[in-house]
């Protein structure tokens, strides 16, 4: 079986989420944190949470990519008991609750692992219609060309592969030179 792990590629997700997940977690959509929403009152790192993070079962921080990784029945039930006592921790009214919302978001991310292994994942999020709607990326790494060398192969290490979901997203644009100027706390 293959489950979804936290990845970074570069220390941005330490400064443009809240919480970073840490490498190496399993992870999750994280989807149900944001059920009942509203993105345009949300604070910066909480909406950037909201619209690019898988959820990280041990830290319950975010990480903008997830790889895909072969994974045992015991890293699957690890994940699914670490999930639940999050959820207690976040007001599951009892332990079977906890446990089966846990069971279900597992699942899911397993779902999302009809890959090769090594393949990263990226999710959007949007709220539509009053529901929350994601989208996942799978990005694989490139085929090296026969006779190149390391130096001179292609400079990018992953390509594009599908979109799964609606073609017609809205597209969504950052202005970074107004963002620079406002100042986190």
């Amino acid at each position: 079986m293959k489950l979804p792990r936290t990845i970074r590629l570069d220390p941005s997700d330490t400064f443009i989420f809240e919480r970073a997940a840490e490498t190496g977690e399993w992870a999750v959509s994280g989807g149900f944190l944001f059920a009942d929403c509203e993105p345009d009152a949300m604070e910066a790192k909480e909406r950037h949470a909201f619209r690019s993070g898988f959820l990280g079962v041990d830290t319950l921080g975010f990480s903008t990519l997830a790889v895909i990784v072969e994974a045992s029945e015991e890293d699957r039930t690890k994940a699914v008991a670490a999930l639940a006592q999050r959820f207690l921790g976040l007001g599951a009214p009892d332990q079977a609750a906890a446990d089966k919302a846990a069971l279900d978001e597992v699942a899911f991310a397993l779902s999302l692992c009809d890959h090769p292994e090594g393949t990263l994942l990226a999710v959007e999020r949007r709220m539509e219609d009053g529901a929350l709607r994601e989208r996942f990326r799978t990005f694989k790494a490139r085929e090296r060309i026969a006779g190149a060398d390391k130096m001179h192969a292609s400079s990018r290490a992953f390509t594009f592969l599908e979109i799964e979901g609606d073609d017609e997203a809205p597209e969504e644009r950052v202005d970074l030179v107004s963002l620079m100027g406002k100042k986190e706390r």
